[in-house]
């Protein structure tokens, strides 16, 4: 049995963030019916985030589609939608309506600018939702341009992760009080949000408001560094111990330039152009071997294909070539173990199943039928 087999989700469809929280409540054990327009059924980013669900097709502008998706909900526990503001009112399936029939359904709204404010009717992307945020700025170099991890830091750090916990909280108050909630998870909130820690090291100082003056993005023991095969590592000793590790173990540790405090920010930059230069002379892999075995806080910087076979990641069965597909298990794990990645379905593939349940035994029926 997994944490969360008793629950049951109805998802309308669209892009990134709502469905990969849709996956990785189902990757928990939620029973997931995804609910996807047939013109609009194939997602640009491919068919890997309806793993563990089932799918069904249905025109939400049409009296069939909003009365399917309304007997769905009645007895759900979660509706997740990112449509912009005023899109599932205007289709009269919006919180009102939705809790009309089901007072305890946890209402998930998941978009980039939120239900409120200037920008909330405009489109955007990750990048834009980050940028504004704050937390695409620190992103880079300071002589270089940011660049944002492919949906990691609004999408889903900002977006679905911050959607998650919103559901889940919602499902204790409605199992508690009988009484649902609408959870609106704006990727500028959640991404706004992830820098406390970030801001927390302002008020110390670590961290200013000018990029290349941070700890993060000077000092010599927290950076990253070019190898001679053109690869890259990491080298996060901020400790005073491991950065005395750091030290001994390349050869530095009697090295005049490395005399005096560690966190003699004059000294950092003819440090870090040791560094540079050193790690520059061998590559990834000899560092690897030297540094992955000690304390001195080092990472190698993997593609997620390398990361695959890394033999850390290997023996975590961290990925999966499931279906022919790279593709993480999921997370967190219970117990010790991961719980195993569940197949792709395709879309629509439960249509006439559903419909056929629907039919027989009303709405119970669907969420009792996934088996």
């Amino acid at each position: 049995m997994k944490v969360l087999d008793s629950v049951r989700v109805l998802e309308i469809g669209g892009l990134g963030p709502g469905p990969f929280c849709a996956m990785h409540l189902a990757d928990l054990g939620a029973d997931v019916i995804s609910i996807v327009r047939e013109e609009k059924a194939h997602a640009p980013t491919g068919q890997l985030l309806n793993r563990g669900k089932r799918s069904v097709f249905a025109d939400l502008k049409t009296e069939a589609g909003r009365a399917l998706v309304l007997q769905l909900v009645q007895d759900a526990d979660v509706l997740i939608e990112g449509m912009r503001p005023g899109v599932m009112e205007r289709l009269g399936l919006g919180p009102q309506a939705c809790h009309a029939v089901n007072p305890r359904l946890v209402y998930g709204r998941m978009t980039g600018w939120g239900q409120d404010g200037p920008l909330a009717p405009r489109a955007g992307h990750d990048a834009n939702y980050a940028a504004v945020a704050g937390a695409l700025w620190g992103c880079s170099p300071a002589d270089a341009r940011p660049v944002s991890p492919f949906a990691v830091l609004g999408d889903i750090g900002g977006g679905a992760m911050y959607l998650m916990t919103g559901l889940l909280a919602g499902i204790v108050q409605a199992r508690a009080t009988g009484r649902g909630t609408v959870v609106d998870a704006a990727i500028v909130d959640g991404a706004a949000h992830m820098l406390n820690l970030m801001l927390s090291a302002r008020q110390r100082g670590l961290v200013t408001d000018k990029r290349g003056r941070n700890v993060h993005d000077s000092a010599p023991f927290y950076d990253t560094y070019t190898c001679a095969d053109g690869h890259h590592i990491t080298i996060g000793a901020l400790e005073p111990q491991f950065y005395a590790l750091l030290l001994q173990t390349l050869g530095l540790q009697d090295d005049a330039d490395f005399a005096g405090p560690q966190w003699d920010a004059a000294a950092w930059p003819r440090r870090r152009g040791r560094l540079a230069a050193l790690f520059a002379s061998q590559p990834r892999a000899h560092w690897q071997a030297l540094l992955e075995p000690t304390d001195a806080c080092f990472g190698a910087v993997l593609s997620p294909a390398e990361a695959a076979h890394h033999p850390h990641m290997a023996a975590r069965g961290v990925y999966s070539e499931a279906e022919g597909c790279l593709q993480a298990v999921p997370a967190p794990r219970f117990d010790g173990a991961a719980y195993p990645v569940q197949a792709q379905c395709a879309p629509g593939e439960h249509t006439r199943q559903v419909l056929q349940q629907l039919a027989q035994g009303g709405a119970q029926a669907v969420w009792r039928g996934r088996e």
